[in-house]
This record gives C-alpha cells, sequence and structure tokens, in this order.
C-alpha cells in the first residue's frame, strides 16, 4: 500500500518534469498553432498523464477483458508504429521543406507514400497513437482518466487534418488522390 500512495504522489511531479521535457522537444511547433505538430504535443502530453496514471495498476488483474483488451491495443499500436516508420523510411525519402521548418527531420518526405500500411490508412502513427491511448484508457478506466482519452482522440483528428492540408499544400494534386482513396486512421472505416 505504502508504494501505491509513493507512487500516486510522485504522479505530478513526474508529469511536469516530463511534460516539460516535452514542450522543450516540441518547442518549434508550440510557437505555431497553424502546425500540426501544435495538437500532436497536447496528444502527447494526454498520453504521458493516461500512463503515468496506469502505472500502479499496470500488471494488477491481469487476465481482466480489460487488461486483455489492453494490452491487444498496445500490442496492435505497435504494429502501426514500426509499418508507419518502415514505410516512411523505404518509401519517403527526405525533403527540406521550407515552409514546415517545425517538422522533425524524419517527417519531411519528399515522396508521398502510399505503399504498405499507407495504401489503406494516412496516419498509422496517429492509428498507433489512438490505439495506445485505448490501451492506457482501459489499464485505468476512470472518469477522469476517460475524459483525457477522449481529448487525446480530438487532439489527434486535429493533428492529422492539419498535417493533411500541409500535405495538400506540399505534395498537391497527389496527396488530394490519395485522400480519395485511403483512410485517415482505420482501414475501410475511418
Amino acid at each position: 500500500m505504502a508504494v501505491a500512495i509513493n507512487l500516486q504522489a510522485a504522479i505530478l511531479p513526474l508529469f511536469i518534469v516530463l511534460g516539460s521535457v516535452l514542450a522543450w522537444v516540441c518547442r518549434r511547433q508550440l510557437v505555431n498553432p497553424g502546425c500540426h505538430g501544435f495538437y500532436r504535443f497536447f496528444a502527447f502530453a494526454g498520453i504521458l498523464w493516461l500512463f503515468l496514471n496506469a502505472l500502479q495498476l499496470w500488471h494488477h488483474d491481469i487476465t481482466s477483458i480489460s487488461q486483455i483488451l489492453s494490452l491487444l491495443l498496445m500490442l496492435s499500436a505497435l504494429g502501426l508504429l514500426i509499418g508507419g516508420v518502415y514505410g516512411l523510411r523505404c518509401y519517403g525519402g527526405t525533403s527540406a521543406r521550407r515552409q514546415a521548418e517545425e517538422n522533425f527531420r524524419f517527417e519531411n518526405t519528399s515522396t508521398l507514400v502510399t505503399r504498405g500500411i499507407y495504401a489503406y490508412i494516412r496516419h498509422p502513427m496517429y492509428s498507433s497513437l489512438l490505439l495506445l491511448n485505448g490501451g492506457l484508457v482501459l489499464k485505468r478506466p476512470e472518469l477522469d482518466a476517460i475524459a483525457v482519452a477522449l481529448l487525446v482522440t480530438l487532439a489527434l483528428y486535429l493533428t492529422a487534418r492539419t498535417e493533411e492540408r500541409e500535405n495538400c499544400d506540399f505534395f498537391g494534386s497527389s496527396y488530394r488522390d490519395y485522400l480519395q482513396h485511403s483512410k485517415m486512421f482505420l482501414p475501410y472505416l475511418w
């Protein structure tokens, strides 16, 4: 019991410290509310909060339905992350986008990636974060965690929509065509 109390007391200081590091890493995005990274920061901050609040229950009742679903969602998130990174690295090339200096280097692809997982969904890494978000909330499915998870979902949606506008500007009609033939987050659904 003492360990749980100490961990609970450490959540806010840990969130402040790790959130500050995250804000420093995302400092270029935070000064430009028009870029997709601005909204992504808030998704990352929410996921950080969910993770820290789920830590003390991480291995609690591991055979319960919510824990099993949580594990499946997080493993699926890992698969989407790997597929997304692989697609960008193998098919995207690199480019210095003058209009997007806020981007992290790996985001600046010179070629529109429409192969691999990208043939089905435009944002596999954001889909990965959505699944991670769901997995974390299932670790501790309480009202505050559900509210934060909904805000994370909204932030990821805004991130994806903003990035799509940026990609339309950069890739032009080829990206607009791609929008018509792929889904945002879930193959064949959304």
